[in-house]
């Protein structure tokens, strides 16, 4: 139902436009969240944004190079990074959760619905 795109291989300093796009569900009742999972680490939130506007999220380590928007109508998520450094890479996963509020990434089992991925490579 989730479906991630726009990933691959960036050197430093290098932006990178994630997509998220839904199918079979009605976006406008979910909380959307990215997260991403370096090889060897567990997986991560990195930002979440909230199903009314509530207001988003992001972890300290993006907090100025990453935006997290939506589109309901269009189904679609997107996650820009900018200003990307070597730490930022791993697979990126978007979820879903059902919420009235304001988002968190801390719990990922609330998350209903996830995509399977897409590689973010970071190097020179």
């Amino acid at each position: 139902q989730l479906v991630e795109s726009g990933g691959g291989p960036v050197q430093p300093g290098e932006s990178l436009r994630l997509s998220c796009t839904a199918s079979l569900v009605t976006l406008d009742y979910y909380a959307i969240g990215w997260f991403r999972q370096a090889p060897g680490s567990e997986r991560e939130g990195v930002a979440c944004i909230s199903a009314h506007g509530e207001g988003a999220y992001y972890i300290d380590s993006v907090k100025g190079r990453f935006t997290i928007a939506r589109h309901n109508a269009n189904k679609t998520a997107f996650l820009q990074m900018d200003n990307m450094k070597p730490e930022d890479a791993g697979v990126y996963f978007c979820a879903l959760e059902m919420l009235v509020g304001v988002c968190q990434t801390d719990d990922l089992s609330r998350y209903d619905y996830w995509g399977q991925g897409t590689q973010v490579t970071v190097a020179s």
